[in-house]
């Protein structure tokens, strides 16, 4: 099968090549995924589970990628929940190869269906930002209707989403990014928009919560907004120090089919819209790495054209 390989650790996107490689095994507990499309993370060649197994031992070259969308080809011994033919959508396994490929391997408990009506470039672009800014707002920020949250970086991949997500929670939101953004921002549904490069954000009322995707600066910023008793919940770096009057928590996204299948059906109904900005074919994968222009939205890699051969188990 094709895929997207780099062949050890320290190299970078120049060295992405698109290859043969062997069809996945299926472990026990395992789905292989037919992938029709893939999204990535840029910074993701510097994980250390890139290039390292559950053990620790070197499996390079590695195929990155850990967000799928595509059907279900073969079943692992054990495997329950799905079926050959389903549609699905999920995360990858760290220390395992990913998605950019025509096939995937992954525990089964990291996929959940995906609903007819929803596209799989679409789907690609919700499991890790999606699953990213729930746990951040509600898992470790404890966010509650009525309160008002600070969302940094609201114009983004994850922030985007935290953005809908909060306003559908009856929450208060206060987002923050480029002058350029506050359109778009107030169009998701923020209450009121920052502009860190020239507004004030320490003038802003207490919030409750703030959702940090940018860390450095912006994190000590917003250590003067926080009410008594608030979180400031950080996917960028753990927190240097924590806030006189609250609490700083540091994340890193987990799995989580139940969530997933709550995502779905967001996605289904159309009350989430995660923004894609590109979409490109698996062999333009390394272009797709380099930071390059910015645009607004995910990029996401199409593996594969659905076909009728979809619900068929002829994966080898």
């Amino acid at each position: 099968m094709k895929a997207i390989t780099v062949a050890k650790r320290g190299d970078g996107v120049e060295s992405m090549t698109l290859t043969d490689i062997d069809y996945p095994p299926s472990l026990e507990n395992d789905v292989v995924v037919r992938v029709h499309a893939a999204g990535f993370t840029r910074g993701e060649l510097t994980w250390a589970g890139t290039w390292v197994d559950r053990a620790g031992r070197d499996r390079s070259p590695s195929v990155p990628g850990h967000e799928v969308a595509g059907v279900v080809a073969e079943l692992g011994f054990g495997t329950t929940g799905l079926t050959v033919g389903q549609r699905v959508f999920g995360l990858t396994d760290w220390t395992r190869n990913g998605s950019l490929a025509e096939y995937v391997a992954v525990e089964a408990r990291n996929l959940a269906p995906l609903p007819a009506s929803v596209d799989f470039v679409t789907a690609a672009a919700v499991p890790i930002s999606g699953l990213t800014a729930w746990q951040g707002l509600f898992d470790h920020g404890c966010l509650e209707t009525g309160q008002t949250v600070l969302i940094h970086g609201a114009a983004g991949s994850v922030g985007s989403i935290a953005v809908q997500l909060a306003r559908d929670a009856g929450a208060r939101v206060v987002g923050t990014g480029r002058a350029q953004d506050r359109d778009f921002v107030m169009e998701l549904g923020a209450d009121a928009f920052v502009d860190l490069q020239s507004d004030d954000l320490e003038g802003i009322d207490p919030v409750d919560v703030v959702f940090d995707v940018i860390g450095g600066e912006v994190f000590e910023r917003s250590l003067g907004v926080l009410r008594a008793g608030g979180r400031i919940v950080t996917m960028a770096e753990p927190p240097p120090r924590q806030p006189r009057i609250g609490q700083a928590i540091f994340f890193v996204v987990e799995p989580d089919r139940a969530r997933l299948v709550y995502l779905g059906r967001r996605l289904q109904d159309g009350r989430l819209r995660p923004i894609v900005g590109a979409v490109r074919p698996l062999g333009e994968a390394a272009a797709a790495f380099e930071p390059g222009q910015r645009i607004r939205g995910r990029t996401i890699i199409a593996v594969t054209v659905a076909d009728s051969n979809d619900s068929a188990a002829d994966a080898r």
